[in-house]
């Protein structure tokens, strides 16, 4: 099911069937939601001139990213990036995406979603396992740091794998935040009550999705940059893109 070999110089995992590359995440613990450091970083940027319509609403929604926890999350498998269209059709062969310019681009699920979930082999992240993988390592509002992200940083097509290659973090994985991704976990604003290790949190209505800043490119100057802050998360309402995981292949 498996080849291990190297991408972009870095060690990761090819889904033989399908050739999606999957990256390694070690395991650790992080301190997973928004902080206050975080929140005192987005004011930074609006003084230094950074906002360009208003933050108000990311500060009245704060509280569905906390509160803050220390989460424990053992390593596994994480797509390099969302699935592309070339690669749905693996599982879908029939499906056409109508937000798409390429085969290669990010594929945005709607009405196919729960098919392509049946057919995966895989499964989707938790929240906790997502961000862990966004921050790699980071305590900051993204893995490059407390600045602000720029259009730079969105990454909706991986036909160029120098392009690929340098948009990644710390764990190999490009493309975090870019497009909105769907978790395991039933969206529950706020961290309250949540486990202190990375499990979904389970229950009847939409999912949490994190990301999104690809979605509403080019940039109207509504402050789409925070949609690739680490810890911003919201409900799921329309389409969506899918990054699978897996846990680690035995060792021959």
């Amino acid at each position: 099911m498996w080849t291990e070999e190297l991408v972009a110089g870095r060690p990761a995992w090819r889904h033989v069937a399908s050739g999606v590359v999957f990256r390694k995440v070690p395991g650790g613990t992080f301190r997973m939601g928004l902080s206050e450091a975080e929140l005192a970083a987005v004011r930074v940027i609006e003084r230094g001139g950074g906002v360009e319509d208003t933050v108000e609403p990311f500060f009245a929604g704060a509280g569905d990213a906390q509160p803050v926890r220390e989460v424990r999350v053992e390593s596994f498998l994480i797509a390099r990036h969302p699935l592309t269209v070339a690669q749905v059709q693996h599982w879908l062969p029939e499906y056409e995406d109508d937000y798409a310019d390429a085969e290669s681009g990010t594929a945005r699920l709607e009405d196919n979603l729960d098919d392509l979930l049946d057919a995966l082999p895989v499964r989707l992240p938790s929240e906790a396992e997502w961000e862990y993988a966004a921050r790699a390592g980071t305590t900051t509002l993204t893995f490059r740091g407390d600045g602000k992200p720029g259009e730079d940083q969105v990454l909706d097509d991986f036909s160029d794998e120098q392009r690929t290659a340098a948009t990644e973090n710390a764990f190999g994985l490009a493309a975090m935040g870019s497009a909105n991704e769907i978790c395991a976990d039933v969206w529950i604003p706020g961290f309250a009550g949540a486990p202190a290790d990375a499990r979904p949190r389970t229950g009847d209505g939409p999912r949490a999705v994190r990301g999104g800043a690809a979605d509403v490119y080019p940039w109207q100057g509504c402050d789409e940059w925070l949609l690739l802050l680490a810890a911003t998360r919201y409900e799921h309402t329309q389409f969506t893109a899918v990054r699978p995981v897996a846990p680690l292949p035995p060792r021959r």
